[in-house]
């Protein structure tokens, strides 16, 4: 499955955020599914930085390719917007990685 990992970037701490995304990331892919991690456009933005808006709009292009979306806990105005895109498209949300495996069992 393609699987769009949605959690806090900006606010808290930003590198223990990254850190988190792509943990779940490496999971997702242990577990047989292709991640898109928004997390790594951070270094996008370190280099050329765009606006929150034009973010989202990447961000909301991927969803509609992805079959699902994992939020990860902690506070994020902009993947609290991309839970409510996906309910939108009738795109399923698991809430925390635990919940994927839970739900996903042998899905790939």
């Amino acid at each position: 499955m393609r699987v769009y990992v949605a959690g806090p970037m900006t606010v808290g701490d930003q590198v223990e955020n990254i850190r988190r995304g792509v943990a779940a990331a490496n999971r997702l892919m242990e577990l047989g599914h292709s991640p898109f991690v928004p997390h790594l456009t951070y270094f996008w933005q370190l280099m050329t930085p765009h606006t929150w808006e034009e973010w989202l709009r990447l961000d909301e292009d991927w969803l509609l390719v992805c079959d699902c979306l994992v939020r990860l806990s902690g506070e994020s105005p902009g993947a609290d917007r991309e839970v409510k895109f996906c309910y939108k498209h009738e795109i399923p949300v698991y809430f925390g990685m635990e919940d994927f495996e839970q739900m996903t069992r042998g899905i790939k």
